[in-house]
């Protein structure tokens, strides 16, 4: 596996997921700086697992022919390596970490630290028309990465897919979404 690209003492990390909002990935990472926007190719956004935090399904990307995963690109201490390996899971064998192509929208292309479910789902998330309970994010979630899409700048249609997603209703642990000052006045159970 290849390493991410390196800068000095510093490292490129991908978020697709929670991270995309600076509030949310400086609790942890107070060194990150987000560098610019791009997309992880022939991949796709999904969710699985149940983290008891968020109330749902957090985010994972999965190999997909022609799929594309749109997020920011932090550039972060390497001393805090650990601390974002550690809000990930990868202790735990929850998240595991990869170094992968990441293509910025003026075509350039940087090695980041993205992190994907040790045990991603099978198969897509709908069944009969239906999402599977298990792959629902909840909606303090999906608020997060909707709200860290639009301040990260991606894609008006991307911020539209994000909103497009299904969540389970709700809200997580209450001091989590009091530390992210979400603002959370829409009624959660509306989808």
């Amino acid at each position: 596996m290849a390493l991410p690209e390196v800068i000095g003492n510093k490292f490129l990390y991908f978020a697709y997921g929670s991270n995309l909002l600076a509030k949310r990935i400086h609790i942890k990472n107070p060194t990150a700086v987000r560098k610019d926007i791009g997309q992880l190719k022939n991949y796709r956004l999904d969710f699985y697992y149940y983290a008891t935090r968020w109330g749902g399904a957090p985010s994972t990307v999965i190999e997909s022919s022609g799929g594309s995963v749109w997020g920011a690109i932090w550039e972060i201490d390497m001393e805090n390596m650990d601390s974002l390996d550690k809000q990930e899971g990868v202790h735990r064998g929850v998240y595991r970490p990869l170094s992968l192509p990441i293509e910025t929208p003026r075509g350039e292309v940087f090695i980041c630290r993205v992190y994907q479910l040790v045990n991603n789902p099978d198969g897509y998330p709908v069944k009969n028309g239906v999402t599977l309970e298990e792959r629902k994010p909840s909606y303090s979630y999906i608020q997060v990465l909707i709200n860290g899409g639009i301040e990260s700048r991606l894609p008006e249609y991307y911020i539209e897919f994000l909103k497009s997603v299904e969540h389970n209703g709700n809200l997580g642990k209450p001091e989590l979404i009091s530390s992210l000052n979400l603002n959370l006045t829409v009624n959660a159970k509306e989808k």
